[in-house]
């Protein structure tokens, strides 16, 4: 009897690999069609008067940091820091309400920009997103919605 229990122990712990394997490898697929700079190209070309909150100093060489913008560390934060998907609307959400303090707190070493920027832009993030109307966020969550999930038809 022994002997039994030892293999299913040995089998179960086999096959819950597998699976994890499985569902880690086959997750980020969308994440990889598009790069975050093509996604936050896409949210100033769709809403120009979005905050770009892109005047800080890189760490390394000092200059401003032009591409390192607001739309790229929300991005980044969402899909690398909260491991949240892309294509959900109610997952957008949620990270907005990190922005807005009513969901999960946010970290500052966590934060996209804070080991390349010389200031960490997490407090001007959260302020530029406080300003934005409910109309104005639900603008940026379709955009980015719509920029991640996979085309329709032909």
């Amino acid at each position: 009897m022994k002997g039994y229990s030892r293999l299913y122990v040995f089998f179960a712990g086999i096959i819950g690999f597998v699976l994890c394997w499985n569902l880690l490898a086959t997750q980020p697929a969308y994440a990889q069609r598009l790069t975050v700079g093509d996604i936050w190209q896409q949210v100033y070309q769709q809403l120009p008067d979005f905050p770009r909150e892109n005047q800080y100093l890189s760490k390394e060489g000092g200059r401003v940091a032009e591409n390192n913008t607001l739309a790229s560390r929300l991005i980044q934060y969402h899909i690398y820091v909260k491991q949240r998907a892309p294509i959900f609307r109610l997952d957008w959400k949620l990270t907005l309400a990190d922005y807005l303090g009513v969901n999960e707190v946010m970290y500052d070493p966590s934060y996209p920009g804070y080991d390349v920027l010389r200031q960490n832009p997490i407090e001007g993030d959260r302020a530029a997103i406080k300003k934005l109307n409910l109309r104005q966020r639900n603008a940026l969550v379709q955009v980015l919605v719509n920029a991640f999930s996979p085309k329709s038809g032909n």
